[in-house]
């Protein structure tokens, strides 16, 4: 088994844990904010002692940061802050699993910014992947409380911060490749430590100054919830990890494609956790999701 997968599917399955970890954390005990700062300052110190001690054992130093390597850090870095405060939103909006299918729309998103940013043309398989996502989104933009056309769905809030979450965790995983790639080591784990180590202090530093500037109450919050949230600090540092190292091994992609087994898992943590109801549609939504990200892994 290529090495890739194994860290992919790890990476799932914490990334799986952490978003519900964060949404209990949003139902009324902290704001999306508070629940995104959380995941970053409990994860921080993990990670720098993690990389510390993966550098003392090997015997290896860390390889030089260049521009290129801090620009492409800083691009994803704020990439999944926004994003993620898009999806903690979206809980609030949504179901659990309906919210993390929204989220998954940055494969198909990725194609697109590829296709804009790039120039990089799809195959009419492709766009056929493409179009076949566009009607999951269809079935699952229908929120319950509207009643009009399928238009007025699509204009909703819970559908503006799905597609927008996918969007940001589309720029920030092809962001965080191309920060790995900028690291002259042979070493994959030292390469993702590296890159994660720099974007999660980056990302405390902003969402911090942030907090305080805008909402100072919800730093000392985040402390109260300190028994939840370091948890989500603990997965975090788990999945992010997980994640960086797949990227450094493999296409960006290719890993989020493989990574739509999150979908399957979050539909069982809804269900099963928070005692959410799945309508047929959304599922008939999902299926269609994933069948459009199973078609792109074969045309990309």
């Amino acid at each position: 088994m290529t090495l890739w997968i194994p860290f992919t599917l790890a990476a799932a399955t914490f990334q799986t844990a952490r978003f519900m970890l964060q949404k209990y954390l949003s139902m009324g005990k902290l704001s999306a904010a508070g629940a995104t700062f959380s995941r970053f300052v409990y994860s921080a110190p993990l990670i720098g002692l993690a990389l510390w001690g993966y550098v003392q054992g090997t015997g290896q130093a860390v390889p030089p940061l260049s521009g290129a390597f801090f620009l492409y850090a800083t691009l994803g870095g704020l990439a999944q802050i926004l994003a993620t405060v898009c999806v903690v939103l979206l809980f609030q909006a949504r179901n659990f699993a309906v919210g993390i299918t929204f989220k998954k729309t940055e494969v198909i998103l990725s194609v697109l910014v590829g296709l804009v940013v790039l120039g990089e043309g799809v195959s009419l398989t492709g766009l056929f992947a493409i179009l076949l996502g566009v009607a999951g989104v269809l079935l699952l933009s229908k929120t319950p409380g509207i009643d009009g056309r399928w238009w007025q769905h699509l204009a909703s809030r819970a559908v503006a911060l799905g597609l927008a979450s996918g969007l940001f965790f589309a720029i920030s995983a092809v962001n965080y490749r191309g920060a790995t790639l900028q690291l002259g080591s042979e070493d994959p784990i030292l390469r993702a430590g590296v890159t994660l180590a720099v974007v999660v202090c980056w990302q405390t530093l902003v969402m911090a100054l942030w907090l305080v500037l805008r909402d100072p109450a919800e730093i000392a919050a985040v402390w109260r919830s300190r028994r939840v949230a370091i948890w989500v600090g603990l997965t975090s540092m788990g999945g992010s990890f997980c994640w960086f190292v797949a990227f450094a091994l493999q296409t960006a992609a290719y890993v989020k494609a493989l990574g739509q087994v999150e979908l399957l898992l979050s539909l069982l943590a809804s269900i099963l956790f928070f005692k959410e109801s799945v309508t047929s549609r959304e599922i008939a939504g999902m299926a269609l999701l994933v069948a459009s990200i199973l078609a792109l892994v074969l045309v990309i």
